[in-house]
């Protein structure tokens, strides 16, 4: 797995930056879980769901979410249940049945918005495949995917069931303690993340082939951390690829990337 030093400095600001004022409001989702949210700029709404070790403070250090605003959506984020400043429960089951996937529908209705479109990046890419597996057509006019390939769509994927690994037995994957080490030292709740991994969305190629929205199916030319795009994009039917300069730590923070979301959404 490919983790780079510059990316752990710049998730490591996202991450312990939670100072900032109480004013972004909590929801309280379907099972009583408080999501923690915030809303800038007016008009057509766009859900941006973050990757792991994260929360919606990484969008916040992004071009795409100021560009956004600018363009005329409304553009909401939000910190996935056991991210952030939205509740860290650790029981399994709160990390069942696909919650989080339920969490950002339940707040989308919650703000009135009866359609919207949806940018995932990374393992936000998986929540957001999930969501548009099983929201009616209508709900999500369009999706992003970006960082990811195929590969989320096996239920034994070999890099999550790794990444559960651990995060539940330190010390089991030499490889991959830099990431818990790093969970560690931002303050991220590895229990959670945990659970995050063992009970992840997972949207079955049959599920992908039945997806009717245009989906932009988008990564960096030097990432192919979660399997090929190309792969991806060629699963759905109604697919757009586009690649950017970048590596799988590096994409998401560019102006490339953002310009050409804006763009596809703006369509």
């Amino acid at each position: 797995m490919k983790l780079l030093s510059a990316f752990f400095a710049f998730l490591l600001l996202t991450t312990v930056s939670l100072a900032q004022s109480d004013r972004d409001p909590l929801f309280t989702s379907t099972d009583g879980t408080k999501i923690h949210y915030d809303k800038i700029g007016s008009g057509p709404a766009v859900v941006l769901i973050h990757g792991f070790i994260g929360n919606g403070e990484s969008w916040k250090r992004s071009p795409l979410r100021a560009m956004l605003a600018d363009s005329g959506f409304t553009v909401i984020t939000l910190d996935l249940r056991g991210n952030g400043r939205s509740d860290r429960p650790h029981e399994a089951a709160a990390y069942e049945k696909d919650k989080e996937v339920y969490d950002v529908m339940a707040l989308m209705k919650h703000l009135s918005f009866a359609q919207y479109d949806v940018v995932g990046y990374s393992r936000g890419s998986i929540i957001a495949a999930k969501l548009l597996a099983v929201t009616p057509t209508q709900q999500v006019r369009r999706a992003v995917l970006g960082g990811m390939g195929l590969d989320f769509s096996d239920p034994n994927w070999i890099r999550r069931r790794n990444f559960y690994e651990a995060l539940a037995r330190p010390g089991s994957h030499p490889d991959l303690q830099s990431a818990v080490d790093y969970a560690i030292k931002s303050g991220a709740d590895t229990v959670a993340l945990k659970w995050m991994q063992r009970y992840q969305p997972v949207t079955l190629p049959g599920e992908l082939k039945r997806i009717k929205q245009p989906v932009l199916v988008i990564s960096g030319d030097k990432d192919e951390d979660n399997g090929k795009a190309g792969d991806l994009a060629a699963t759905l039917p109604n697919a757009t690829l586009a690649t950017v300069p970048g590596t799988h730590n590096t994409t998401m923070g560019t102006a490339e990337f953002a310009k050409q979301v804006v763009s596809f959404l703006k369509k």
